[in-house]
Parts: C-alpha cells; sequence; structure tokens
C-alpha cells in the first residue's frame, strides 16, 4: 500500500508531532502533502526519510489547491489519502474524490464548542459535514471525539477511534538528564518546578499556572510552547513578581528538539494541564510516562479510560470543587505536592494503552477496510 498524508501545516504541533511519530511505525510507504507552513515538522520528517511537498496554499479561500492536489495524488498512484485537520480535511477529501482515490481523515481536535482552538460556526460545521461524506472513514484520536462527531450526525459505522499514541521509551525518567537539564536552565537541584506544555492560547489556561506558582514561594514554572498568548503570559508574569520564577523555553520538539519534551518532563516535579476543553490530552499521557504526578482539567485520554479516569498519580480539578476560583484549587493541589516531597512515580499502567504501535495497528485495520482489503469492524469496538 502506497499513502499520502495531507495535512494543514506542518508546525510543532500535536498533530503534526503525532503524524510524524505514527509514520515512523506505519507498515506502508507513505508521503506527506502540507497545504502550508512546512516547519520544523518538515525537517524532522525529511530526516526520517519521508517524502514532504508543500502544496503553496495562499489562503483559506485559495480554491486552485483543489486541483492541484488532486494532480498530485494522481501522479502518485496513490492507494489512499489520509487527511489531517481541518483545512486539510475538506480541500484534501474533494481532491481525492477529483482523483477517484479512497481517503481517510483524522479528526485532531474537535471540541464542544471550538475546532482546532478557534469557535465553532455553523457554517464550519456544515462545511466539515459536507466533505466528511466524500471519505470512506472518519478516525478520531479518542472516544470523547467520537462521540462529538456522533452527536454532529456522523453515521456511527463510520467512526474509528485511534487513540493518540507514544513512545513511551523516549519519556523514561533519566536522573543524569534531569540534572543536565536543570544546570542548563538555571533550575536549583531542590527547587520544586512546574511544568506545562502546549500552545499558548486562552483554551489552555496558562495564566492558572502562572497564578498559582506565584502564590507558592520558591517554586518554579517551566512552560514550552508558543502561540499568540505568549506575550500576554510574560506581562502577566512580571505583574505578578514572578517573572524570575517562570521560564518560557519556546517551541520544544517532543523528538530531536533542545531540550526537548522529553528533557522538559524530566526536569521538572509535577505536570498541568488546565486546558479547558481537549480532544485527547497526548501532553498528559507523555507526563505520565515520564512518571510524573499530574494535575488536569480536561483530559479525554485518562477520562475514557476503563474505571472512569482513576489513573494512579493523576488529579482531576474543576469538577466538583467548592473552590470559587480554580487558581485557588490549583494552587491547594500544588501546595500540597510541594510539601508532600514526592516527585517521581512508577509509570501508571493507562500509558501502555497508549502505545503508538498500538494505534499503528488499529490505523492499518481502518485502511484495510477502507480499501476493501479486509472485514474489519470499527475500531471504536477494537480497544485492548
Amino acid at each position: 500500500m502506497k499513502a499520502l498524508h495531507v495535512i494543514t501545516g506542518l508546525g510543532v504541533g500535536g498533530a503534526e508531532q503525532q503524524l510524524r511519530l505514527l509514520l515512523r511505525h506505519l507498515p506502508v510507504r507513505c508521503d506527506v502533502v502540507t497545504l502550508t507552513n512546512p516547519g520544523a515538522v518538515a525537517e524532522g520528517l525529511r530526516a526520517d526519510g519521508v517524502r514532504v511537498r508543500d502544496l503553496g496554499m495562499r489562503s483559506n479561500r485559495d480554491l486552485g489547491a483543489v486541483p492541484r492536489l488532486a494532480r498530485l495524488i494522481r501522479r502518485g498512484a496513490y492507494d489512499l489519502v489520509h487527511t489531517h485537520l481541518y483545512r486539510a480535511c475538506v480541500y484534501g477529501r474533494i481532491a481525492a474524490r477529483l482523483a477517484g482515490t479512497t481517503v481517510v481523515s483524522t479528526e485532531h481536535s474537535l471540541g464542544r464548542a471550538e475546532i482546532e482552538g478557534r469557535p465553532l460556526t455553523r457554517g464550519t460545521r456544515e462545511l466539515y459535514l459536507r466533505t466528511e461524506r466524500l471519505g470512506a472513514a472518519t478516525v478520531a484520536v479518542s472516544d470523547t471525539v467520537a462521540g462529538r462527531l456522533r452527536d454532529w450526525g456522523v453515521p456511527p459505522a463510520r467512526i474509528h477511534t485511534v487513540p493518540n499514541g507514544i513512545d513511551a521509551a523516549a519519556f523514561r525518567f533519566d536522573p543524569v538528564r534531569r540534572r543536565a537539564t536543570r544546570a542548563s536552565l538555571g533550575l536549583p537541584d531542590a527547587a520544586f518546578v512546574v511544568g506545562g506544555v502546549g500552545r499558548m492560547v486562552p483554551g489552555k489556561r496558562f495564566d492558572l499556572l502562572i497564578r498559582a506558582v506565584a502564590s507558592l514561594p520558591g517554586a518554579r514554572l517551566l512552560l514550552a510552547g508558543d502561540g499568540p498568548e505568549a506575550g500576554s503570559l510574560r506581562a502577566l508574569a512580571a505583574r505578578l513578581g514572578v517573572s524570575g520564577r517562570v521560564t518560557f523555553l519556546g517551541e520544544c520538539g517532543t523528538m530531536d528538539a533542545a531540550p526537548g519534551i522529553p528533557a522538559v518532563l524530566g526536569a521538572v516535579d509535577t505536570f498541568v494541564s488546565a486546558s479547558r476543553e481537549e480532544s485527547f490530552g497526548l501532553a498528559v499521557v507523555e507526563a505520565l510516562a515520564a512518571g510524573l504526578p499530574v494535575v488536569h482539567a480536561a483530559c479525554p485520554a485518562i477520562e475514557d479510560l476503563p474505571g472512569g479516569g482513576r489513573v494512579p498519580g493523576a488529579t482531576r480539578i474543576g469538577r466538583a470543587s467548592g473552590a470559587a476560583d480554580p487558581t485557588d484549587e490549583l494552587t491547594a493541589v500544588l501546595r500540597h505536592r510541594m510539601e508532600s516531597g514526592v516527585r517521581r512515580l512508577a509509570p501508571p499502567p493507562a500509558v501502555a494503552h497508549y502505545d503508538i504501535r498500538l494505534s499503528s495497528r488499529r490505523l492499518m485495520d481502518v485502511y484495510a477496510q477502507a480499501v476493501g482489503t479486509a472485514p474489519v469492524p470499527p475500531t471504536e469496538r477494537a480497544h485492548p
């Protein structure tokens, strides 16, 4: 089988990094086309030996991208097109249909009221649903996202849950790496350090982490990521007088970048994901793989697990708290963690549930059904 993956952009982001990791484990020949922004992940894919092309799409209304992409699909003689992220799904499904090629799409970032961090409008939803019918299957990265797709009206038989995956070995705690990373960042060995990872947008609520750390004398905060809120978050840290205790690392790839997310997670003592809404919560799984105590708000990766989302080392906030201010609740949990002295735990069994090799096998089942080589039922009914 020969597959073409079409993605909106290849800057550093969760869906983009997940695609790169997945291609390392899919047992088929894969090429990649990015509609725009051939950034750091494109460079990483090329380093892995993957052919990457930039379609050069100029805007959301660049309709000429459809025939350009259709010609590329025909010339490549692909058995399957796999699209990722909203714009690529819309344009890629149409182009694949024009080229006469089977298309599968992955829904990476669908929330209740947002998609990829932007408000969901009626027009956005209608265009998504109209083009979804052109595909053979839609992959949801969590059962939560699968449920949202069903609520939209996507037929259940077309929805397959293939959870995001990680290479747990890459995040295994290494005390030598911890000391080296802390030294390079100027963090004292004994300091209590909180970590946060993600795109700096309002929904991630990194402001809660800054306010909570400001209320904990001696605590430090490492934030890995970039985005439109970076400037306002730096300003908030300055207003609260904690600029010296908050380190903004910028974009850090989960693979091959220095210090890199595995090194960052090794250097911190507690990980926080305060996102108001998530479609999966990959950073939480990575933190658990690093043996970190985790504090999280919305996180389908945990909440969708059997047993109601009870995972050793993970603490849910914002569900049934009496705290009027979510910052107060987060501060209280972090203070307890700080005073407990617990810095590392054994990775919980939940980490094995999200092994990238399992994700690869599940996706191959979807491919087989889509191209008609095997009568495989939807993978949402085939969780281990």
